[in-house]
């Protein structure tokens, strides 16, 4: 039999022969990015994801993983001046969360980064909404720098800052997997997450679990 170079049609026969691939960490092409897990929009904080905290067992799991082949890892945060233009006191859509310095804008305790975590603080500009970790930081040539090539993807909210980072990351050339055991959405309008997951897929997004990576 050839030796298949097509990576995508070797997927596709191993999930139709019954065998799911496995998607091993590389150290020095892979990173993990953790999206905006801060107390503000975990249950109790200003703006809740419903079951928000429920994500982080799960994301620690990866943070191990990544951690432990010395791979990049990465946590994005709103991180908005006091009179952010996104908050209903200035004329936006959500009351005021995540404001620099508060607790409501620390990352939720029970996440477990590490010291090394690279933290990128994103909406910052009190005229300019970010909902991706991409937009403003700089990130994409940050990553490219350094030779990443795949990104991995998960944290809050699905259908906001999640999804926006990665439509950016597949903008700008990454290959990017969703972790659909590590997101949660708000769903303000029944069904916005579905829709959200599905563009993302769309758009070229891989669906993968933690199962799937070793």
């Amino acid at each position: 039999m050839p030796l298949l170079k097509n990576k995508n049609l070797l997927e596709l026969i191993l999930l139709k022969g019954g065998c799911k691939l496995k998607y091993k960490i590389n150290k020095n092409e892979d990173a993990l990015i953790i999206v905006d897990v801060q107390v503000d929009f975990c249950p109790g904080g200003a703006l809740p994801v419903p079951e928000g905290d429920k994500i982080i067992p799960v994301l620690n799991e990866y943070i191990k993983r990544f951690d432990e082949v010395g791979a990049l890892i990465i946590a994005t945060r709103d991180w908005h001046p006091p009179n952010h233009s996104s908050f209903k006191t200035h004329g936006g859509l959500w009351p005021p969360h995540c404001i620099q310095g508060t607790d409501g804008a620390k990352f939720h305790p029970d996440l477990r980064l590490p010291k090394r975590t690279k933290i990128i603080s994103k909406a910052t500009d009190p005229s300019k909404e970010a909902y991706s970790g991409f937009e403003g930081t700089g990130l994409s040539e940050e990553l490219k720098k350094i030779g990443i090539k795949r990104v991995f993807v998960g944290g809050l909210a699905t259908e906001y800052c999640v999804k926006n980072t990665v439509l950016d990351a597949l903008k700008y050339g990454f290959e990017v997997f969703l972790l659909e055991d590590a997101i949660k959405g708000i769903d303000v309008n029944p069904g916005d997450v579905n829709r959200a997951i599905e563009e993302m897929l769309q758009k070229g997004a891989k669906k993968i679990t933690l199962s799937d990576v070793e």
